[in-house]
């Protein structure tokens, strides 16, 4: 990784900082220099993707093997967090995920999960030892078993599409949703409220499906909420709400199983499958995606409201030293960072969990909408 980290302590002298990152540079790789803190830039930075995605498999929202593919496929992350910590090793990411937490004095951005201290306890320790969150052979990841793929199969095989209602928080993400589905010769019901044989869409941040439902005064029985953080070209994640009839979990699966269109369901949907373009998740307060990528952009912030490094620093030593697809803070700027803000919010407020607060830092710049690069004038 082309990424040096230069930690001076509370005496070090600045000829021995200039001294360092002269080295990096000679060595042709960026050096960037960071506080004394737990974890420095790239280890504290890393913290967000795997304890939130092992807190998203804790609750049963998704399977290890569906959040990789939801976090691969549909975020751009280079690896899962599950493949991740099998290549790792549980022997090394849990020890550190337990040292950052402990010399944080138990901050709950921080927290660990349970499950990977016993999977150390077990001795599945990943790639290594040929068995982790995956099972391998020679080092290389064995096939699932495709059951799913299967299931999924059977959901769409009788698929009968009417019309559908869309509910979207964002105006762009309702635009880009009428145009898939007209182009897929779909009928859009525009009525004030939907049609009892309607398709209810909603596309949502920060929410579960019922939540939203309720806000949008809908009948949560034909609602399936879709996943708008990632582009409709890449991978879709859909998540009913715990009572949705079983036909309009099927509807929405063969609207947004493909990646190919949908006109031809018998053909592109088996087709679907095996590319694995669409996974059905289990409710969520926020979608997997959303979770675990405003957590992301979210420690970055609060990273440079400690001080910790330079904004500009703190994104290069995390996409130069973790492969992200962006840099904490250019990623919150891409995506928008009221939407980022709008996400944290909601999940806060819904399930109380100081881990979720906003950062101060993503708050003022938001409300100001103004990049989130943007460091405090001095007068």
């Amino acid at each position: 990784m082309k990424i040096v980290e230069i930690i001076p302590g509370i005496s070090t002298q600045q000829s021995v900082v200039d001294v360092l990152t002269d080295l990096a540079k000679r060595m042709g790789h960026l050096g960037v220099v960071a506080k004394d803190t737990p974890g420095f830039i790239v280890n504290h930075g890393g913290r967000a993707y795997g304890t939130e995605a092992l807190k998203i498999l804790g609750e049963g929202v998704a399977s290890f093997e569906q959040i990789d593919r939801i976090l691969r496929d549909g975020a751009g992350f280079r690896m899962g967090p599950f493949e991740l910590m099998d290549l790792t090793g549980v022997d090394v990411s849990h020890p550190v995920m337990e040292s950052i937490y402990n010399q944080f004095y138990h901050e709950a951005r921080y927290r660990p999960h349970p499950l990977t201290r016993q999977m150390l306890v077990g001795k599945k320790l990943g790639r290594k030892v040929g068995e982790g969150f995956y099972q391998y052979e020679k080092g290389q990841k064995l096939p699932m078993d495709g059951a799913q793929n299967q299931s999924s199969k059977a959901l769409v095989s009788d698929a009968t599409i009417t019309s559908v209602w869309i509910g979207a928080d964002l105006a762009e993400d309702k635009t880009q949703l009428v145009d898939y589905l007209k182009s897929q010769g779909i009928t859009i019901d525009d009525n004030d409220k939907p049609s009892p044989d309607s398709l209810v869409l909603l596309a949502i941040y920060g929410e579960d499906t019922t939540n939203a439902a309720i806000r949008y005064q809908v009948d949560p029985k034909q609602a399936v909420a879709i996943d708008m953080l990632t582009e409709l070209t890449n991978h879709r994640t859909l998540m009913p709400s715990l009572i949705t009839q079983k036909q309009f979990v099927a509807q929405a699966y063969a609207l947004f199983g493909s990646s190919k269109g949908n006109k031809d369901l018998d053909r592109t949907q088996t087709d679907a499958q095996e590319a694995g373009s669409a996974t059905l998740i289990s409710e969520s307060i926020g979608f997997v995606a959303q979770r675990v990528v405003a957590m992301v952009i979210n420690l970055g912030c609060d990273i440079a409201m400690q001080g910790i490094a330079t904004p500009e620093d703190i994104d290069n030593a995390v996409k130069l030293g973790l492969g992200y697809p962006y840099g904490p803070i250019s990623w919150g700027d891409h995506l928008g960072a009221s939407r980022i803000l709008l996400i944290l919010e909601r999940i806060y407020r819904l399930t109380g969990d100081p881990r979720y607060r906003p950062s101060p830092w993503l708050q003022r710049r938001a409300k100001l909408d103004v990049s989130l690069f943007t460091q405090q004038a001095i007068y």
